[in-house]
């Protein structure tokens, strides 16, 4: 495809996965399932990163081409499933940002108030902030990767550097004070009561998203060789951030006490208290939140590519197709999902309270974006004849099926579990349906060109 500039390197691509990929509310996740959780990680990392990475990297060394999965589904299953997998996930991204950006203002508030109480219920302090940081992101990655990938490159550093500093000082709170979580075998031993089974889909999707540097194929230098490098060393980094990350926050706090919306911060806010520097805590604060709004920045800068795609393909509007002018970025798309981002930041928000607003984001987000990878991983069975990539497939795509399944099991803590069961699965079909509308009306049009 024409106008798109190849800038991007291996380092470029490292630091994009390590900030898109890394979710420290994960590690929050985690952490409150208590040391399980631990060997939880490891399995998620045989039985889905393993799979995904080496789906990414067989693909794009095939099929090195703009579009990534969308372009991967499409030859290996049609146009009709190449076209709903982009916008899936597409659509799921939209919901992500919002779960991720309220994630970062919770984060931000600790730079207010080191309590973190400051308008820790307030919607109009999480709606604000997730907009004012959307807006921000969206203008960096409109002027293009020469600005956006600098936001991308603190991003990544502002996640590994706050974890790197907790796993040191969480030591030293292990050999003054001793574990605040006991690591015992018995309790290291996974459960399969429903908050661990909840909790499988997380630890799927927080492996997730290795696949987006493919959308941007005509924009790396080498993408082949790049892809696999990156990918091969952003998996090793994001592995241990979350491994070391959750270890962490289990010295210093008992898993009951840690939530998924603040609890990252809160175990922070207690290393630094206990160790005797409690002004480190606005400080992590602040990496956090940047490193949030890094994650947004990358994710909005990755998924546009896909409706631009789409819309050169004529299966969306043409004016997806559209590249600035001056910058030469796919500025309509860029502009269209940080809008329905930014409506949904207010809508998602009405009758419901902050935390309840968050576990629905993450739950209509997990599902959302867990079908395009059902679509990529029966492509794959299609597309490359190789036992061990049958094998791998074929695993990832059963440990997608059961997430799929268990992230529309409302959270045993719901206060209403018919109505988040009636959003996460109602909205998850709403965008379905309304994907399968736009190709089937692009098609009905270019039909009548036809005939005309």
């Amino acid at each position: 495809m024409t106008g798109l500039r190849r800038t991007l390197g291996t380092w470029d691509l490292v630091w994009f996965l390590v900030t898109a990929v890394v979710g420290l509310r994960w590690i929050a996740s985690a952490a409150a399932v208590g040391p399980s959780a631990l060997v939880l990680w490891l399995v998620a990392l045989s039985a889905f990163y393993v799979p995904l990475a080496f789906a990414v990297i067989a693909l794009s060394e095939r099929h090195p081409v703009q579009g990534g999965l969308y372009v991967w589904v499409r030859l290996g299953l049609g146009e009709f499933a190449g076209f709903m997998a982009g916008w899936m996930y597409w659509m799921s991204t939209v919901v992500y940002f919002n779960g991720l950006l309220y994630f970062g203002a919770g984060a931000a508030l600790f730079v207010v108030d080191p309590s973190g109480r400051t308008w820790g219920d307030s919607p109009v302090w999480f709606v604000g902030v997730s907009l004012a940081a959307l807006a921000l992101a969206l203008g960096l990655n409109v002027v293009g990767w020469s600005a956006g990938r600098w936001l991308h490159l603190l991003g990544g550093w502002s996640t590994w550097l706050p974890v790197a500093t907790i796993v040191i000082l969480s030591l030293v709170i292990a050999t003054r004070f001793g574990s605040a979580t006991p690591f015992t075998a018995e309790r290291l031993i996974p459960s399969l009561d429903l908050r661990n089974l909840s909790f499988w889909s997380t630890l799927a999707f927080a492996f997730g998203g290795f696949e987006a540097v493919a959308f941007m194929s005509e924009e790396i230098r080498d993408p082949a060789r790049t892809i696999r490098r990156a990918v091969v060393i952003g998996g090793v980094i994001i592995a241990a951030i979350y491994l070391l990350g959750t270890a962490a926050l289990l010295i210093a706090l008992p898993s009951t006490a840690i939530t998924g919306l603040q609890g990252v911060m809160q175990g922070f806010a207690a290393i630094a208290e206990r160790t005797g520097w409690p002004g480190l805590t606005p400080i992590f604060g602040a990496l956090i939140a940047l490193g949030t709004l890094g994650g947004a920045s990358a994710w909005l800068a990755s998924t546009a590519r896909l409706p631009y795609v789409a819309g050169v393909d004529r299966v969306m509007p043409a004016g997806f197709a559209r590249l600035h002018p001056r910058f030469g970025t796919p500025w309509v798309a860029l502009a269209t999902q940080a809008g329905i981002s930014a409506l949904l930041a207010c809508v998602g928000q009405f009758g419901t309270s902050v935390a309840g607003a968050y576990d629905v984001l993450v739950s209509l987000g997990v599902i959302s974006y867990f079908i395009p990878y059902l679509l990529l991983f029966t492509a794959m069975l299609r597309l490359d004849s190789r036992v061990h990539a049958r094998v791998l497939a074929s695993v990832a795509l059963a440990v997608t099926m059961l997430s799929v399944v268990l992230a529309a099991i409302p959270s045993p803590d719901a206060t209403d579990r018919g109505v988040v069961l009636l959003k996460v699965v109602g909205g998850s079909a709403t965008l379905a349906g309304w994907g399968a509308w736009l190709y089937w009306r692009a098609i009905g049009r270019r039909r009548q060109r036809a005939a005309a």
